[in-house]
C-alpha cells in the first residue's frame, strides 16, 4: 500500500554538547533503532531509518539534536469520472460543485452534459452525490489501516436496506451489500470514516464502534459472501467435496467400530489425512474444526424390557408424546423421538438408555466419543443474529414450539428442550447449542 503522505528528515548533532550527556536517553528513545553509537569514535549517529518522530530530539536533555520533518503533498485520489450517456444535463453538480470546476457542455455526438476541470477540481465528491442519475462516479479513496482506535460499522439489525449510505460514500471498496442478506457493510480497511454515511442514515444503523470487533464483524460477513460465490460458481464441486469429507467421517467411525458403550478416542490425524487430497480445492482444512463442531451426532433410545416396571412416567415426561404403553413389552418408543433425554431423567430403573456417538473438538483435537446420556441436557440455544437469515425453518420445525420469528429468532428458555433439531437443519449454521456438561456414564 502506498503512504498517504512521503517524509523528508534533515537532522544535526552538536557533539560537543553531546559529550556533555552521560546517560544517553536518545539511544532508548527511538521506537526503530536508527540511533546508534559509532564504535570508533564513540559519537551518537542517525542512520536512514529515521522517519522523523524527534522522540531523540525531545530527549536529548542538552538540545544537541536538531531535527526537520517536512512532509510531502498528500497523494490526491482520482477526479470524478462523469459518464456522458447517463448524464441528463440537469446541473445538479454544477450546483453542488465548490470550486467551479463542473460547467457544461455540449458535442454532437453525446449532447449537453457535465465535463470536469481537472485543475480546479480538489475531489470532495460533492458532484457524485449530488447527481440523481448516478452518472458520476467518484475516484478511489487510498486504503487506511488504522491499528487502534474506533471504526464505523452498520448495525445489521437496524438497517432498513435503503442503500442510501453506498450512494454518499466517496470511498470506493468501503460500503459493500451482501448478496445473501442484501444490506450494506463496511470493510474497515477502506473506510475514511468522513462520516457522510452516518450523517444520511434514517434509521440510525450506522454508528461507532471498536476496531477490533469492526474487523470481526466484517470477517464474519465477507466470508459468508465467499461461501456464497463458492456455491453459486462451483456449487457442484463443493457438493462433491463435502461429500468425501463425509465418507472419511464415516469410515473412522467403521474403523473404531466397538462394542463398548463408551470410548472416547482422538481421530485429528486420521480426519486429516484423509481430507489432505481436498487441500488444493476451494474448502480450506483450517475450517476443519468448525465443520466437525456443526456434525449431527448419531443418537439411538432404547428400552430394557427387562428393567422397565411399566410405571408410566417416561410417557408422562416426553415433550414431543412418543411413547406409548404396549403388550407385551410394558413402553414402546416411536419413530420422531428427538432425544431429549427427558425420559432417561425420570425412570426410576434406568430402563431407558440413550447413546450419542459422535465427534466432538475439544482444545483443538477431534475426538470421536461414545457416551450414554443420562437426563435432559442443560444450556442454552445461541442465535447469531447477524449470521441468521430469518428464513423461519428452525422456528417451523421446533418440536415443541419453543422459537419464534419477530424482527429476529426468539427463544423460549422455559419451552426448550435443547433437542438440537434447530442446529442441526439451519441452512446457514446460524444457531448452536451452548451446552453446560451433558449428563452423562
Amino acid at each position: 500500500m502506498k503512504p498517504l503522505r512521503e517524509v523528508e528528515v534533515d537532522y544535526e548533532i552538536d557533539h560537543e554538547k553531546c559529550r556533555e550527556c552521560r546517560e544517553k536517553p536518545c539511544l532508548n528513545s527511538c521506537p526503530v533503532d536508527a540511533i546508534h553509537m559509532d564504535p570508533d569514535t564513540g559519537e551518537i549517529e542517525i542512520d536512514d531509518k529515521c522517519f522523523g518522530c524527534v522522540l531523540c530530539r525531545e530527549a536529548c536533555p542538552y538540545d544537541a539534536i536538531t531535527m526537520r520533518t517536512t512532509l510531502a503533498e498528500p497523494i490526491r485520489e482520482n477526479i470524478p469520472v462523469i459518464n456522458p450517456k447517463i448524464c441528463r444535463g440537469c446541473g445538479a453538480c454544477v450546483s453542488a460543485c465548490r470550486t467551479g470546476a463542473i460547467h457544461l457542455a455540449s458535442t454532437g455526438e453525446t449532447g449537453v452534459h457535465s465535463e470536469i476541470d481537472e485543475d480546479k477540481c480538489v475531489r470532495c465528491g460533492y458532484c457524485a452525490r449530488a447527481c440523481p442519475t448516478e452518472a458520476i462516479k467518484y475516484g478511489e479513496i487510498l486504503p487506511r489501516s488504522v491499528a487502534g482506535g474506533k471504526a464505523i460499522v452498520v448495525n445489521q439489525k437496524d438497517c432498513i436496506g435503503c442503500m442510501t449510505c453506498t450512494r454518499v460514500c466517496p470511498s470506493r471498496g468501503a460500503i459493500n451489500v451482501g448478496k445473501i442478506n442484501k444490506l450494506p457493510y463496511i470493510n474497515p480497511s477502506y473506510c475514511a470514516r468522513c462520516e457522510e454515511c452516518m450523517d444520511v442514515c434514517p434509521s440510525a444503523a450506522i454508528k461507532y464502534s471498536s476496531r477490533k470487533r469492526a474487523y470481526e464483524n466484517f470477517s464474519k460477513i465477507n466470508n459468508m459472501e465467499i461461501a456464497g460465490e463458492i456455491l453459486e460458481r462451483e456449487s457442484e464441486k463443493l457438493v462433491r467435496n463435502l461429500a468425501r469429507i463425509d465418507s472419511v467421517l464415516r469410515a473412522i467411525k467403521r474403523n473404531h467400530a466397538r462394542d463398548e458403550p463408551r470410548f472416547s478416542v482422538d481421530v485429528t490425524d486420521e480426519i486429516m489425512d484423509g481430507i489432505e487430497e481436498l487441500v488444493d480445492s476451494n474448502l480450506e482444512v483450517l475450517q476443519l474444526n468448525h465443520i466437525i463442531e456443526f456434525t449431527k451426532p448419531t443418537r439411538r433410545v432404547s428400552v430394557l424390557d427387562d428393567r422397565c416396571i411399566g410405571c408410566g412416567l417416561c410417557i408422562q415426561e416426553c415433550p414431543v408424546d412418543v411413547i406409548e404403553p404396549l403388550k407385551p413389552a410394558p413402553v414402546k418408543i416411536h419413530d420422531g423421538c428427538v432425544f431429549c433425554g427427558f425420559c432417561t431423567g425420570v425412570c426410576p430403573v434406568d430402563a431407558i438408555e440413550l447413546t450419542e456417538e459422535g465427534f466432538r473438538v475439544r482444545d483443538g483435537r477431534i475426538l470421536l466419543e461414545r457416551r450414554i446420556l443420562r437426563g435432559p441436557r442443560r444450556g442454552s440455544v445461541d442465535v447469531d443474529h447477524v449470521v441468521c437469515q430469518k428464513c423461519g425453518v428452525c422456528v417451523n420445525h421446533c418440536p415443541v414450539d419453543a422459537m419464534s420469528l419477530n424482527d429476529e429468532v426468539e427463544v423460549d428458555d422455559e419451552k426448550c428442550i435443547l433437542c438440537g433439531e434447530c442446529q442441526d437443519i439451519c441452512p446457514v449454521t446460524a444457531i448452536k447449542l451452548d451446552l453446560e456438561g451433558e449428563a452423562d456414564e
